[in-house]
């Protein structure tokens, strides 16, 4: 008998079918607006050409930026939305049904809260958020005001990659005991920034908002944050969490028990705090480890990819979502089909949830967004502090370690704290 899942999508996809043959929609109209529009750009325009749904705002702090992208969104998708400067607008805007978060890490977790407050629904990028606490808040935020909060770890709607995991867990490699993920780049140098006046078309006030304010440097905006403790959490937090997030989901695991981290900044001496070379390792209970390996400055080897290792065989997942089955000599039993990285079925998947009202339906809701960006949390958490993370199996939480433990929230600006916590 199909679950209630199946019965809506299918209700959903069957209804799709049916009004694309007669050149209309019957599907409710679905509004959102777009936050961040770096990564935002690409979401707003696959959420355009959905049916049924109207993105009502594109919103960035970079005028010159947001001018730019308008014109091209509208030449792309053929429609002009509001432009707005601060997100606000959008949350206050009754019409709206979903915020679209995809500005810089620090933002993730706060625009998510205030958005949940709001009674919108909430698409947020990966990671999920800026430390473990906001996760938590995030999972308390959607639970309380009953909205559809989705994390934009988009493999987890890839159609090549839904089959791998089925796959490892019907046990066709039996029983996983390892997972390794790889990340390799090839990033540059930052140089050494200079104070200095934030340009003209930047509102850097609130391009900061929460996190506490902080003089304009020179080589940060737009993208270099990712590189700094105050906004981002390097590679791990960047790229790993789609690796990490596909080991926890082939293990069948939740938190780990204990978290080791190895390597530091080998390639250049300039600005960046985070690691470019980095290897992470997390064990389970079950006799289960998932792994990190990462080169932010060579691209020797493959760019993206997740192994797992069985009792009796192997499984290999590209990028792509293609995935190939070895036995346990190591021959070649099975190639899956290539398929795509899953961007369009992960948004038509929260869209569907929203037709709904049901969080249920979502592929990566906020709960497991959050084990998933919390394995980042803690591997950055044990390069930070240098030590063994040992953590408590059952939330994740951190066991025994006063200095650890600091790192699990931050402190934000005092006019925002009150909207982008909860308490």
């Amino acid at each position: 008998m199909a679950n209630r899942r199946e019965f809506v999508l299918a209700g959903v996809a069957a209804g799709s079918l049916m009004s694309e043959a007669r050149g209309q929609s019957d599907l409710p109209l679905v509004r959102v607006g777009v936050m961040g529009l770096s990564r935002g750009q690409s979401l707003a325009a696959d959420l355009a050409k959905f049916e049924g749904v109207e993105v009502k705002y594109l919103c960035d702090v970079d005028k010159r930026r947001s001018e730019s992208l308008a014109r091209q969104f509208q030449k792309e998708v053929g429609v002009a939305p509001e432009m707005v400067g601060d997100f606000r607008r959008i949350l206050d805007d009754d019409d709206v049904d979903a915020l679209v978060c995809a500005a810089p890490n620090h933002w993730h977790a706060p625009a998510t809260i205030m958005a949940c407050k709001a009674g919108k629904h909430v698409y947020v990028e990966k990671p999920c958020s800026h430390n473990p606490q906001e996760g938590e808040w995030m999972i308390q935020a959607a639970e309380k005001y009953k909205r559809c909060v989705q994390m934009g770890a988009q493999r987890r709607s890839a159609a090549g990659t839904q089959e791998a995991i089925r796959r490892l867990h019907a046990g066709d490699i039996g029983q996983v005991h390892l997972a390794r993920c790889y990340y390799n780049s090839l990033r540059g140098p930052i140089g050494r920034g200079m104070q200095v006046d934030p340009p003209a078309d930047l509102d850097y006030d609130l391009w900061q908002g929460p996190a506490p304010h902080v003089p304009f440097r020179s080589n940060v905006v737009h993208y270099n944050w990712h590189w700094f403790w105050h906004w981002g959490g390097g590679e791990l937090a960047n790229n790993g969490v789609h690796g990490l997030d596909l080991c926890r989901w082939g293990l069948n695991v939740d938190f780990p028990i204990r978290t080791v981290s190895s390597g530091g900044r080998y390639w250049y001496d300039d600005d960046q705090e985070t690691p470019d070379v980095h290897s992470v390792c997390f064990e389970f209970e079950g006799r289960k480890q998932a792994t990190w390996d990462a080169l932010s400055c060579n691209k020797h080897g493959v760019d993206f990819m997740c192994a797992f290792y069985g009792d009796e065989g192997t499984l290999e997942l590209d990028s792509d979502g293609q995935f190939r089955i070895f036995d346990r000599n190591d021959k070649p039993v099975f190639q899956g089909e290539q398929s795509s990285v899953g961007q369009r079925e992960h948004l038509q998947n929260f869209v569907d949830a929203i037709r709904a009202d049901d969080p249920q339906l979502l592929n990566l809701p906020i709960t497991e967004g959050h084990r998933s960006t919390l394995l980042c949390h803690l591997g950055n958490i044990a390069h930070r502090t240098g030590r063994t993370v040992v953590t408590e199996g059952q939330g994740g939480h951190i066991l025994d370690d006063a200095e650890q433990r600091q790192y699990w929230r931050r402190e934000y600006e005092a006019e925002w704290e009150p909207w982008v916590t909860m308490s």
